[in-house]
């Protein structure tokens, strides 16, 4: 008697992409978004659009986070070093357009 493998592995993949689904559901953060940590000393946190990433502006906000950061970001996610209403005024206008 022999073990199905393929069926297990089927199995465990469908397991691990719900509970990647779950948990990115659990910290709202839709399919297509990302979330993004902003402020100089108290950080608040947006849920933005994966798009907005390619956009040259929001690229020159993520260079600074480079920059500042590094690969290690204090909160354990992406976190934007600018003021929040400067970051609330950029993404509006690329809502707009």
């Amino acid at each position: 008697m022999g073990i199905r493998l393929p069926s297990l592995l089927l199995s465990a993949k469908q397991a691990v992409k719900m509970h990647t689904a779950s948990s990115r559901n659990q910290c709202g953060v839709p399919k297509g978004h990302i979330a993004v940590y902003v402020g100089d000393i108290e950080r608040k946190r947006f849920v933005v659009p994966i798009a907005y990433l390619n956009h040259p502006s929001f690229s020159a906000l993520l260079n600074r986070a480079e920059e500042e950061f590094g690969f290690k970001h204090p909160t354990g996610g992406l976190t934007i070093p600018c003021r929040e209403d400067v970051f609330i005024n950029l993404t509006s206008k690329l809502q707009s357009s």
